[in-house]
Parts: structure tokens; C-alpha cells; sequence
């Protein structure tokens, strides 16, 4: 609460002076919400000026910006028969492998059944990071040596997980720059190799997006869904500096909204999105 009074205060809520706008769109500036976002929401709000008063204008600017996000939970499970395959991908750094332990953790509570699989071959401590993380959650984690094809390990994967009739399979992508064609054709070419084993696959395409990052995220979301049409988030490090507005200008953008949020680096720090608690920590 020591925020969002600090907030009101700022604006002159309470305070008996005028609403300042400049003091509101700072404030959304700074929730990294984006230029092309934040303009959306100051429009729409300066358009109901006169319908609001100074003790309303924070709920209504939570209502503007949650218009942009599902009021629902996404759901991960799906009506197949075979195994749900989940890609993670992103960029280098953004705490993939650590959300594809804490995602495997968080199904397997769940009462589902989960393979791991090691994608991320161009990093030997990815590799050995989730086989670690296997043994210790009791998960199996199929893996091969760096350097290794990832796309024929993933078709190997999901070959397992059909026979093993697994309810989820993970795919722990490489880290890649969103700006590097070479490296986004293969995550490609991943997408493909599964889908000779289950034309559906992946069913999910999760891009794990660092709050730090700020709204050059948006960038990163447009190139990851050309190559690999992504269908939803997870946005890690929310308990940091990050703001995670950054969800918000995607969710506006390019339609891809969050599933799951990192709230720490412990196993059960995996929370699935709420549209109210987001908004609350946003503003």
C-alpha cells in the first residue's frame, strides 16, 4: 500500500488539487507498459475524464490495462489423446531452464506425468542444470551431448513420451537472439521434426520473457511468433526490479498473453497468472 499511496499522492488524489496526468502517465511509463500502450490507456481514460473523480482513477486505469489480459487463467491441458508438448523459448538469460524444472514441478503437483527433454544443446550447463533438476523432482530428462541435434532430440523425446504415454512432454529450448535468422530457422526446424511424430505439436509455445528486459521484449515476442507462433507467456524475475508491464504491451500487440509468473528462484516460485494480483503488483 506504501506505493500505490505514494502514487495517489503524487497524483493529487486526496489531497485536494487537480488530477495530474503527466504524474499517471510517468507512472505507467514506469510499469514498462510501452509508448504505443500507455498512449492507448491515457486516450481512453482523458476520454471518461469527466465520468471519473480523483479516488476512482487508479481502479479505472487497472481496468483499462487489464481489458488487455484474459480474466482467466490460460489452461495448459488439452482434449489430445497424446502427449501435450510445451516449447520454452526466448532469448539467452531469461531463466528458461529454471521455469521448465519449476513448470515440470508445478504438472507433476497437479497428478500429471512429465518428460523433460534437454534441448538447449549449445550450453553444456543447461543440460546438466535440468538433468540436476530432474533427479532431484524425480522427473525423467531425456538429454544427449552438447552440441547434439536438439530437433532429433526432441523427435526422440517425444517418441518416449508416446510410449511411455506421458501426459506432458517439456521442451527446454537454447537460449537464441531474436535478431539472428540462422539460429530462429532452427527453433523452426525443432517445430517441425516434432510435428512428423503428432502434426498438432507443439501444443503450446511459451516464450519465458525477463521482466528486466523492459519493452525491447516486444520485439523479441514479434520475432519468436513468426518463426514459432507462440501461444502464450511466462514472465520470470517478477519479484525483481521489473515492473512486468512488458506483458501487457505484448498482450496488446501481438495477442500473446501470460500463463505463468516467476516469483523467486525456488522450485514452487511458478505461480499461474491472475489478471487481479498482476494488476495489484503492477499498480
Amino acid at each position: 500500500m506504501g506505493f500505490l499511496t505514494s502514487l495517489l499522492g503524487r497524483l493529487g488524489i486526496g489531497t485536494g488539487e487537480p488530477l495530474d496526468w503527466d504524474a499517471l502517465e510517468a507512472t505507467l511509463y514506469q510499469a514498462d507498459l510501452g509508448s504505443g500502450t500507455v498512449a492507448s490507456i491515457m486516450t481512453l481514460l482523458r476520454e471518461k475524464k469527466h465520468a471519473l473523480d480523483p479516488l476512482t482513477i487508479t481502479e479505472a486505469t487497472r481496468q483499462e490495462i487489464g481489458n488487455f489480459l484474459p480474466e482467466k487463467t490460460p489452461s495448459l491441458t488439452l482434449s489430445n489423446k497424446g502427449p501435450i508438448v510445451i516449447f520454452l523459448v526466448g532469448v539467452n538469460g531469461t531463466g528458461k531452464t529454471t521455469s521448465a524444472a519449476k513448470l515440470a514441478y508445478y504438472l507433476k503437483n497437479q497428478g500429471y506425468s512429465v518428460l523433460l527433454a534437454a534441448a538447449d544443446t549449445f550450453r553444456a550447463a543447461a543440460i546438466e542444470q535440468l538433468s540436476t533438476w530432474g533427479e532431484r523432482l524425480g522427473i525423467e530428462v531425456v538429454k544427449s551431448h552438447y552440441g547434439a541435434d536438439a530437433a532429433a532430440l526432441c523427435h526422440d523425446a517425444l517418441a518416449k513420451a508416446l510410449r511411455l504415454r506421458s501426459d506432458f512432454l517439456i521442451c527446454d529450448t537454447a537460449g537464441r537472439l531474436h535478431t539472428k535468422s540462422n539460429l530462429m530457422e532452427e527453433l523452426a526446424k525443432i517445430k517441425r521434426t516434432v510435428t512428423k511424430l503428432d502434426p498438432s505439436a507443439p501444443h503450446h509455445t511459451l516464450l519465458v520473457v525477463d521482466t528486466t528486459t523492459g519493452t525491447n521484449a516486444v520485439s523479441q515476442a514479434k520475432e519468436f511468433h513468426s518463426a514459432v507462433t507462440l501461444t502464450g507467456l511466462i514472465i520470470t524475475k517478477i519479484d525483481g526490479s521489473g515492473k512486468g508491464g512488458v506483458a501487457v504491451a505484448i498482450a496488446r500487440e501481438i495477442g500473446i498473453t501470460p500463463y505463468f509468473l516467476g516469483t523467486g528462484e525456488g522450485i514452487t516460485d511458478l505461480a499461474p497468472f491472475d489478471r487481479n494480483q498482476f494488476l495489484e503488483r503492477l499498480l
